[in-house]
């Protein structure tokens, strides 16, 4: 991502802090009846109880921005990040989840769990100021993000933020890199070698033909098919070739024209 687009995103994240902050001051002396934005208190297990609430009450859509930078104590105070994954258990099955996150946080354990599900969570990378935001069928958000104050946690009902918050989360995705792509591919050298042993695979192609082509030995190229076959998770040449279709790694196959009778 180019220097001018990271502070691009510097300053729109700067005015949705800025627009979350002015919102708590009008919305924080209304009655409960009334309150669009809710203190939740700064501790872990209760911002993730919270979290889980809202999961459970979701019934379109989740979108996930989980880019934090923490400190020593931070980590050591912190559950698991698996606590955060369990979240997204709980969600209704057909809630379609998007997450937001960047390369220091990437669990690539969990984006290979997404391969071969019938609805994956979509997972996507890119650089991101911290922040740490979850919206729910674009009614509410939790929010944890450094304010004027320090460290705050909210759940956000204002109509302003939340659009404020889905246009940030929206335009960051349509530049961020599919996590697939990251952990199949890595560097642009692997990335062109891994390409085309997906598409030799695909091709149906032998492996002597398909090593001749890479100017490898046939044993190397069944190693790095191997490797293509783990990152993937896939059990046979023919699934992965598949689950590399479904996910956009090559083209899907064009399927066959039916035969004319005579």
């Amino acid at each position: 991502m180019s220097d001018r687009r990271e502070d691009e995103l510097e300053q729109a994240l700067f005015e949705v802090r800025a627009l979350i902050e002015s919102s708590v001051a009008i919305h924080r002396d209304r009655s409960a009846q009334e309150q669009l934005i809710t203190t939740v208190e700064n501790d872990c297990a209760v911002v993730l109880d919270t979290a889980r609430i809202l999961v459970k009450g979701a019934s379109r859509s989740i979108e996930i921005v989980h880019a934090r930078r923490p400190s020593v104590s931070d980590r050591a105070a912190r559950h698991s990040e698996g606590a955060e994954r369990d979240l997204l258990c709980d969600a209704a099955e057909g809630v379609a989840i998007r997450l937001l996150t960047t390369p220091p946080l990437l669990d690539e354990g969990f984006v290979r769990e997404q391969f071969g599900r019938a609805r994956p969570v979509a997972v996507r990378v890119a650089r991101i100021p911290p922040l740490q935001a979850l919206i729910v069928d674009g009614g509410a958000a939790l929010v944890v993000a450094e304010s004027s104050v320090g460290r705050r946690s909210s759940v956000i009902r204002v109509p302003e933020v939340l659009h404020a918050l889905r246009t940030f989360f929206q335009n960051v995705w349509s530049d961020a890199v599919p996590a697939s792509e990251i952990i199949v591919f890595g560097d642009r050298d692997r990335a062109a070698l891994a390409q085309r042993i997906l598409g030799a695979l695909q091709a149906g192609v032998t492996d002597e033909v398909a090593a001749r082509d890479l100017a490898v030995s046939v044993r190397t190229y069944r190693r790095y098919v191997a490797e293509v076959m783990s990152l993937l998770g896939a059990s046979s040449r023919f699934q992965a070739g598949v689950r590399a279709a479904e996910l956009g790694l090559i083209p899907a196959p064009r399927p066959a024209r039916a035969r004319s009778t005579p």
